[in-house]
């Protein structure tokens, strides 16, 4: 049972919110996670309504090796990340195993997917689940930085992927990866690059993006956990909010200094989802319907727990749920789509439409909101038009438009957060990555 458990547990890839955009990016770039806000919002027009017969258009497709981190789009190039191995890596590894090989980072044109550069290093992975990285490049005037599954922190200047600074924090901070890796996003925020390291009192570091040296840290954690930093603005000041394997804390991003800390014991050290901000409620959730809401001061820079542990509601494990109103929208750990009520907590529907008819457990798809309706891209290698809202979910079409090249609980998957600019959907698997047009 103990050994389900962790297989079910995967937190791979993909949580989170901010609302942090970057700048020397063009306005239809996605030129991080979740997009240029950090809140898995489309916000181009001209997108068709339906797919055309015989699916999209490929524009062009690029070969590349595993990994489960999404592109980034920014200024005419495409970022992606992958890990170069001899080894066989598409199993069910639920256990720590070595494997030997190259962490890369890849610049394409993004007009014709060209490699215009490549930067690797060697790297051995000693982590579950070990195709890739998991962390979406996040580029920044003439800058990309990514973090590698191992920690591998690096900065490299966009014109050439010549390195600028770096760091390997399992090195520096006297830690190790976590049983998933490293899979929290790192965030910018003004001239910092907040990221989990991980060790004693560096549970959260702040880099200064220019140099790459330390700014503060703050924090002990038992590990690094898999939920990206975020901020809101909350009882008169900023507020950073972690969500570590032992609490819910928020710190302020200028210095790191605690402001407030309310206990929460992650199953197995999985805490995954960024917190999401509905009004002056902070809700969050991870595996084993471990949840918790929690009502942010109006004033000052306190909190208080509402409720916690509600049965049957969004807890993900893989996938970021999304808010529209007071309505959060995500897939749950059972592998159904499931719409709740913040700050009731209150259940309105589940389905397991998305990805199929039945649920087989931590079934993936992403979604993102485009007008009035959302863009989903499931593990099936499909991507679906549907409309959400409070009463249920309507699709609106489907189309295959990648292979599953990886596998989880026995099937084939594809766990891969696409990245949308430009009228265009960019979408990899551990073989290749594709630019499919979804223009009018």
């Amino acid at each position: 049972m103990k050994t389900l458990r962790r297989i079910v547990n995967l937190c791979l890839v993909l949580t989170g919110s901010s609302f942090v955009s970057n700048t020397g990016a063009f306005a239809d770039d996605w030129p991080q996670w979740m997009g240029p806000n950090r809140d898995n919002v489309w916000r181009e027009s001209g997108i068709i309504e339906k797919f055309p017969e015989g699916g999209p258009k490929v524009l062009w497709r690029t070969p590349i090796a595993g990994g489960y981190s999404g592109p980034a789009v920014a200024a005419g190039k495409v970022y992606v990340t992958d890990y170069v191995t001899p080894d066989d890596v598409k199993v069910d590894n639920f256990d720590r195993k070595e494997f030997t090989g190259e962490e890369r980072i890849q610049c394409l044109d993004e007009a014709t997917g060209n490699v215009l550069w490549s930067h690797k290093y060697p790297v051995k992975y000693a982590i579950s689940y070990p195709s890739g990285p998991r962390c979406t490049p996040n580029v920044e005037g003439n800058r990309v930085y990514t973090l590698g599954a191992e920690g591998n922190l690096i900065c490299l200047d966009i014109a050439n992927g010549n390195l600028i600074w770096s760091h390997d924090l399992k090195q520096d901070y006297g830690t190790k990866a976590a049983l998933w890796g490293y899979a929290a996003h790192p965030l910018i925020d003004g001239d910092n690059l907040l990221c989990l390291a991980g060790g004693k009192g560096s549970h959260i570091v702040a880099f200064n993006k220019h140099d790459g040296k330390e700014v503060w840290k703050s924090t002990t954690s038992p590990e690094q956990g898999y939920s990206p930093p975020t901020i809101f603005k909350q009882g008169g000041v900023r507020q950073l909010i972690l969500l570590r394997p032992d609490a819910v804390s928020s710190i302020d991003p200028a210095n790191g200094k605690e402001y407030w800390s309310i206990p929460y014991e992650a199953s197995n050290g999985s805490i995954i989802m960024s917190p999401v901000m509905v009004g002056n409620y902070l809700y969050v959730a991870g595996y084993s319907n471990r949840n918790v809401l929690i009502e942010l001061d109006a004033t000052k820079p306190e909190a208080k727990e509402i409720w916690r542990d509600k049965q049957n509601i969004v807890c993900p494990v893989n996938v970021q749920p999304i808010l529209d109103g007071n309505v959060l929208y995500g897939m749950d750990q059972k592998g159904v789509m499931r719409a709740i009520s913040i700050p009731e907590g209150e259940r309105l529907w589940e389905t397991p439409a998305p990805v199929g008819k039945r649920a087989a457990g931590s079934d993936t798809a992403f979604i993102v909101r485009h007008e009035d309706r959302y863009l989903l891209f499931n593990e099936l290698g499909e991507l679906l038009f549907a409309k959400l809202s409070p009463e249920g979910y309507t699709e609106i079409d489907r189309v295959k438009v990648i292979d599953q090249t990886n596998t989880a609980f026995g099937r084939d998957v594809v766990w891969s957060m696409p990245a949308l600019a430009n009228k265009h959907a960019y979408l990899r698997n551990d073989k290749e990555i594709i630019c499919v047009d979804l223009a009018k």
